[in-house]
């Protein structure tokens, strides 16, 4: 083990028994190829075994690592510790969400927002197995294929100054993964998510700063799927307007 070391300073906080969050400062070993979650495993085996935090896969696809690095969102399995060297770094619990314990925070208000615009594909009617999957073009995949890489991972909303202000806004991630399943040729379900979409705090209380783009560890681009339903929606009320008989929008 290195002797070299470097410090952290972490969030600690229990809800129901703390006033206010404070920061501890812990120094860990410094390793060429720690990130920063090496690090509060560290800190979690050999120092102090009340610290708390979420992680699984280590491999940026579970998406829970999720903190405040030096005041950006980041998945804290891709932040390397040589990228801050030489510290202190500072780890604080996901921006605008409750906070449970120390870096854990309550996504509650995500999960509900994921249900009510239902990602998952809608069939009117479910043929049979026996007639054979559902195809697709590779321009047909192509479509929906890069909101589909979201890993619910909330860096977006951290990230998100509307959200921020406005906790109702349905925000990022739920309105990229709402523009996956509506672009996705099997699915037909937009008649669900549109007034979701389009409700008062949709997608129109976004103001375009694009932040949650600039974080996102997939490239999924939420702030191009909040613009493009923006679109559907205008159409959707241009249509209503100018062909009250009936029609949907969107830019399948």
């Amino acid at each position: 083990m290195s002797r070299e070391t470097i410090t952290l300073e972490v969030t600690r906080y229990a809800a129901g028994q703390d006033r206010e969050p404070r920061l501890e400062s812990f120094t860990v070993p410094y390793q060429e190829d720690w990130v920063v979650l090496d690090a509060l495993n560290y800190i979690k085996d050999q120092v102090d075994g009340s610290l708390s935090f979420r992680w699984s896969c280590r491999m940026g696809v579970c998406g829970s690592c999720g903190m405040m690095v030096n005041g950006v969102p980041r998945l804290t399995c891709a932040a390397f510790l040589r990228d801050h060297r030489p510290g202190p770094i500072r780890v604080e619990p996901l921006a605008n969400f409750p906070v449970i314990r120390d870096l854990v925070i309550s996504m509650d208000d995500f999960m509900d927002k994921l249900r009510r615009v239902k990602p998952w594909i809608i069939r009117d009617a479910e043929r049979p197995v026996a007639e054979g999957e559902y195809r697709q073009s590779p321009a047909q995949l192509d479509a929906f294929k890069q909101f589909s890489m979201c890993i619910n991972c909330v860096l977006c909303y951290a990230a998100c100054p509307v959200y921020g202000i406005e906790p109702l806004f349905l925000g990022p991630a739920a309105t990229a993964l709402a523009h996956r399943y509506n672009m996705d040729s099997r699915d037909e379900g937009y008649r669900f998510r549109a007034p979701v979409i389009a409700d008062s705090v949709g997608v129109w209380e976004c103001t375009f700063i694009g932040e949650c783009s600039v974080v996102c560890p997939k490239g999924v681009d939420p702030a191009a799927a909040i613009q493009r339903s923006k679109l559907a929606s205008a159409t959707d009320w241009a249509r209503s307007v100018l062909m009250p008989w009936g029609g949907r929008g969107g830019d399948r």
